[in-house]
């Protein structure tokens, strides 16, 4: 891959979407992004299973389908009767939270999903029809001095059930929390499925997984973090997702203002790309199991995917549970008691709260809940996305032997 060594702006002050947009707190060649609420999210548990399957180019295993095709059907486009507009249910960014990111000069903001499940930054664009534009921040390479095309270049990202997007590739000026580089590779899309379109509040996303599996033809371009990282304090971010609340990247530093304790620190397996672990067991409530588990550090899906074994241990202890082909996953009385998840690190136990566990009801007001926990069985991949990455504070160390780093949270 070609060196892309260019010189680093630090903007004198950071941006804002609006007047209640929060402030990016500068600390010279480190800094602490906050996410901001996205108002047209909707929790769907099977919709945010399906956006799994999707992501990782797997096919929706027979009861998810039914789901999608049977009770979902006409998920996508309920109407909110308190103000008679209709608003959609996210269904491929199902994502509850998005960072401010500025592109271009002058800065264009777009409110972006940092992902650390791949390596692209794509954003929606006025190469676009306008009718996918709707909704959206866009990118507009035209309008930015500092935009230049790459002749030739392109991106595609497709996947199993025929949805995708595509596009053409720029160079410009990207600034997160106040660093920007200078010739950062923003892929701007052209052509888009539904499925990307229907939440009007995410413009895109910052892919934040190593830079070998970027879908840029005919040569394959670095992601932000590895474009600024020799510029850190600390070649590093960190993850301080919370539950019902925004959380904050922080980038060349671990904020000890955030976490307790030591940050517990192991290996981590590039080979296909991701922040992938092995976590050396796991606990059902009290109930502990020896069994190892891997997986990747996934801020861009929403719940925890793990193996059928130790979903069925985990739901065997909730009473009522089931898993449907009505609602695509396990589920179970909103009444129901539900124990705690525990993964290890090393000696160390990180434990989800059972209420991050109850995902939400399957359709509003009923008295079925959908889990956080779900099967991976399909997807090639076990996946620790949001639903357990909150009960930590994470820390992704790009060194040379990259790192995944865990400690337990402030309060």
């Amino acid at each position: 891959m070609p060196s892309l060594s260019q010189t680093l702006l630090l903007a004198a002050a950071a941006f804002s979407v609006t007047s209640a947009a929060p402030v990016e707190e500068q600390k010279g060649h480190s800094f602490t992004v906050h996410q901001v609420r996205n108002p047209k999210h909707v929790k769907n548990g099977a919709l945010a299973l399906a956006k799994a399957y999707r992501k990782y180019g797997a096919a929706f295993p027979e009861y998810l389908t039914s789901a999608l095709n049977t009770t979902y059907a006409g998920a996508v486009a309920k109407k909110r009767a308190s103000t008679g507009s209709a608003v959609t249910t996210p269904e491929e960014y199902d994502v509850e939270y998005l960072t401010p990111v500025s592109i271009g000069t002058p800065a264009q903001t777009l409110n972006l999903d940092f992902d650390t499940g791949s390596a692209d930054l794509w954003v929606f664009s006025s190469e676009l029809a306008s009718k996918y534009q709707t909704g959206h921040s866009v990118y507009k390479p035209a309008s930015s001095s500092t935009s230049k095309k790459l002749s030739g270049y392109t991106w595609d990202i497709s996947y199993g059930d025929g949805s995708g997007a595509s596009g053409d590739v720029y160079t410009d000026v990207v600034s997160i929390g106040g660093v920007s580089f200078a010739t950062q590779a923003v892929e701007a899309a052209s052509t888009i499925s539904t499925e990307f379109t229907e939440d009007t509040d995410n413009d895109g996303l910052v892919g934040l997984s190593f830079s070998s599996i970027n879908t840029v033809s005919p040569k394959s371009q670095k992601t932000f973090f590895d474009n600024v990282k020799s510029s850190l304090t600390s070649p590093l971010f960190a993850a301080n997702l919370k539950h019902g609340a925004a959380g904050t990247y922080d980038f060349g530093f671990a904020d000890s203002s955030k976490y307790t304790g030591s940050i517990v620190y192991t290996s981590v397996s590039t080979s296909q790309g991701f922040w992938e672990f092995t976590a050396a067991g796991y606990k059902v409530g009290t109930t502990s199991y020896s069994t190892k588990v891997s997986g990747i550090a996934d801020t861009g899906t929403t719940l925890l995917l793990l193996p059928d074994a130790v979903v069925k241990n985990y739901y065997s202890k909730v009473t009522g549970s089931q898993n449907s082909n009505t609602y695509g996953g396990y589920v179970f009385p909103c009444s129901a008691t539900l124990p705690t998840f525990t993964y290890v690190i090393g000696t160390t136990s990180f434990v989800i709260p059972a209420s991050y566990l109850n995902y939400a009801p399957v359709t509003d007001g009923s008295t079925t809940c959908y889990g956080g926990l779900q099967s991976s069985t399909g997807i090639g991949i076990n996946i620790y996305g949001d639903i357990a990455l909150k009960a930590a504070y994470v820390v992704f160390n790009g060194a040379s032997t990259p790192q995944l780093g865990f400690a337990a949270k402030a309060t």
